[in-house]
């Protein structure tokens, strides 16, 4: 099983829309063995659901956000996980810390890594700011970004997860 986590700061805005877009394109895709799940780098809304303003956008996509609950990533979380996509630049940076060796370290990617728009750039250019403190436009911004990287995330992975065999 191939293990990704998308990590942003409270886990109830950013991550959990990555966690779920990404879900569905790796199964329209055809891509198992692969499980998504998404946290936070902080506390503050550990247990709490997704918020009303994200959960909204995935249903209108037809994705069912209703189980999600925030949860806080952990150094010890970095053993079961293959890939962690941080969403905006203070992620990266509190990842790499909290990651105890260059083994752990090398797993954090800037999710916008992944569109080729900005897989140039810097990292501190490619993160997503949080829609939290806007309004349902700051949403639709957030996913469209996120979407932008999605058929990257389905290549790299797809080379990551193939059967060596060829089957």
């Amino acid at each position: 099983m191939y293990r990704i986590t998308t990590v942003c700061t409270g886990n109830i805005c950013r991550s959990p829309m990555a966690e779920h877009l990404l879900r569905a394109a790796l199964q329209e895709a055809g891509i198992e063995g692969v499980d998504v799940d998404s946290a936070g780098t902080s506390d503050w809304e550990i247990g709490r659901p997704m918020d009303p303003r994200a959960a909204e956008l995935l249903r209108r996509q037809g994705l069912d956000p209703s189980g999600h609950a925030a949860r806080q990533f952990a150094a010890e979380d970095f053993a079961d996980t293959d890939l962690v996509l941080a969403l905006d630049t203070d992620h990266f940076g509190a990842l790499r810390r909290l990651a105890g060796n260059e083994s752990d370290r090398s797993k954090v990617h800037m999710l916008r890594s992944f569109d080729p728009e900005v897989a140039q750039k810097a990292p501190a250019q490619q993160g997503i700011y949080d829609p939290w403190y806007g309004d349902e436009a700051d949403f639709a911004i957030t996913e469209q970004l996120i979407t932008a990287a999605v058929p990257g995330l389905v290549r790299h992975i797809r080379t990551r997860t193939a059967d060596p065999r060829g089957a």
